[in-house]
């Protein structure tokens, strides 16, 4: 299928609104793809598979978290890779996240990749400019497994950097900085995200529970279930 016939779908599919809203929108955007995993050992494979769309997601939240980025919802990069067939680990290259950039009306896509060894966990990311189809930055982050959303605000905070995007105020970052949620938590948060997906209520439902139980301050989770509760 070519991609004006993706548009097209994309369109009717109700992404119109939000593309048109885009247009009166002048801040950066940006949109994160699903990240692939590079070869990991240590848990099993679904706690794997739960990150490779966790991650997505955790890392948009963090680029959200900046009011003067504008930020593309991960349900709309979903919507547009299912059309195409383009979730399988290592099919998304920079010319197909550009032309994915293009349709969302992003500036930056981010493709990104884990690697898990045992608790050593280490994060790859490419950074895609939309208009050129060129890597214009690649940033790692490597630390431990149980510090995992603290790489993710540091990676959030390197690539606005590296892309001379504004920051988020320090007082903002502070917070996020500060906020200690345990790999229990975001073990159960990606994971709902990964049974959302795929179209499990009651599991996703069941997991963002014990996500927010785990850490009682976990907005995202709680914005999870919300969601799913209102679909």
């Amino acid at each position: 299928m070519r991609w004006r016939s993706l548009l097209v779908l994309a369109l009717a599919a109700g992404l119109a609104a939000p593309l048109a809203a885009q247009g009166n929108d002048s801040r950066p955007g940006i949109a994160v793809l699903p990240f692939t995993n590079g070869g990991s050992y240590g848990q099993n494979k679904e706690d794997f598979e739960a990150l490779t769309v966790g991650l997505q997601q955790m890392l948009t939240d963090e680029f959200a978290a900046n009011p003067a980025l504008r930020v593309v919802d991960r349900s709309q990069i979903k919507q547009l890779l299912a059309e195409q067939d383009l979730g399988a680990s290592g099919r998304v290259d920079a010319n197909t996240a550009a032309k994915v950039g293009k349709l969302v009306g992003a500036r930056y896509v981010v493709l990104g990749g884990f690697v898990d060894w045992y608790g050593d966990f280490r994060l790859d990311m490419r950074i895609v400019n939309v208009e050129t189809s060129e890597i214009v930055k690649t940033e790692k982050v490597r630390d431990k497994r149980e510090n995992l959303y603290d790489m993710v605000v540091r990676s959030a905070q390197q690539i606005t950097k590296g892309l001379n995007l504004p920051p988020l105020s320090k007082v903002a970052l502070a917070k996020r900085e500060n906020r200690k949620i345990p790999t229990e938590a975001v073990t159960y948060y990606t994971r709902a995200l990964l049974f959302a997906d795929r179209g499990d209520t009651a599991k996703a439902t069941e997991l963002f529970k014990q996500a927010i139980a785990a850490f009682p301050d976990y907005t995202e989770a709680k914005d999870g279930l919300k969601q799913l509760q209102q679909s």
